[in-house]
């Protein structure tokens, strides 16, 4: 068996910039009204989606922290078959979906123009760019290897 390989710990500076891009996309969120429980199921619902253990664990713990409730996360990988995600949330999450698993040019548009007409501008934004960190740090998580403590 090999030894581990960490990312993070092998190229410090750049794990640091990319550290610095996540906390940059959170303030981002924060001023554009987008809570911090939403951030957290985004962030749980990317790491789903890409299989990442160590991030499923992480912000399964920080979602609580914010207040998220057990109910809504052990549901969250099917959040569209139920009524307890509130229209910003649903809008949040398909956008988030969207950008991690981009799907064909048209569902893309649609779920792009659904999450501009529902969060605003600033908000769309801001969780356009925690998804596109949340992937990343999914990646370097996956890649390293990184186990669930």
């Amino acid at each position: 068996m090999s030894k581990a390989f960490y990312l993070d710990k092998a190229e410090p500076a750049v794990y640091k910039a990319a550290t610095e891009l996540s906390q940059a996309a959170g303030a981002a969120a924060e001023a554009a009204g987008v809570g911090r429980m939403l951030v957290e199921l985004i962030n749980l619902r990317i790491s789903q989606i890409n299989g990442c253990a160590y991030c499923l664990d992480l912000h399964h713990r920080q979602a609580l922290e914010a207040g998220e409730s057990e109910r809504r996360l052990a549901v969250l990988s099917t959040w569209s078959e139920t009524s307890l995600f509130d229209e910003q949330e649903q809008a949040a999450l398909q956008l988030a979906e969207s950008i991690t698993q981009l799907p064909e040019a048209l569902e893309r548009r649609y779920a792009e123009d659904e999450a501009r007409a529902v969060l605003g501008d600033a908000a769309y934004g801001a969780v356009a760019w925690v998804a596109i960190t949340m992937n990343a740090f999914n990646r370097i998580s996956i890649t390293s290897h990184h186990p669930v403590r």
